[in-house]
């Protein structure tokens, strides 16, 4: 089974129940906390992954740390849920997910926009509000920076790609130059 998929089950399983409970935002944070002190320490990574370890000692290491940390009863929960069927080290696909999926339900998309240069405030606004009328939804924006591309930007919402870049117009001109 790939990561996507057992990523996707268990981010939509615990979207399903922070929605009902509306702990949405503190188990969101918890868990890219988590996700962090995951990434930030080789040796918990390895520690949780290592087959040779045994599972109980693995349940009492996540239960110091939860001891320590007293997240949420729900996040709790799903962390030992994740240790018990061996998916602890892929939290970070799983939060991403989950984040995603909610997203996905209060209406948002994230847009992911590729520009040579630094946008000004009411090119940002400009760029949302269209962005917003082209999905019907609510837009987030995250930027980044590509001189590469010499001007205009490329924007990516899931799967979609809208490239108005410079770079992408004069290769398109000289295709059509090239082939009549």
């Amino acid at each position: 089974m790939s990561v996507e998929t057992i990523a996707r089950r268990y981010g939509t399983a615990l979207a399903d129940v922070v929605i009902k409970t509306g702990e949405t935002e503190t188990v969101k944070a918890e868990l890219k906390t988590w996700e962090e002190m995951m990434t930030s320490s080789a040796d918990l990574l390895s520690a949780f992954s290592n087959p040779a370890i045994a599972h109980l000692d693995k349940e009492k290491v996540l239960e110091s740390l939860i001891s320590k940390a007293a997240p949420s009863r729900t996040t709790a929960n799903f962390l030992r849920v994740l240790l018990k069927n061996n998916r602890l080290t892929e939290l970070g696909d799983i939060n991403d997910k989950f984040v995603a999926i909610l997203e996905e339900r209060g209406g948002i998309v994230a847009a992911h926009v590729t520009a040579a240069r630094e946008l000004s405030d009411d090119q940002k606004a400009e760029l949302r509000s269209n962005l917003e009328k082209l999905t019907g939804k609510k837009v987030q924006l995250n930027f980044e920076i590509n001189k590469e591309i010499i001007g205009g930007v490329v924007t990516r919402i899931g799967s979609t790609v809208y490239d108005s870049s410079v770079k992408t117009q004069l290769e398109n001109l000289k295709e059509q130059l090239v082939n009549g």
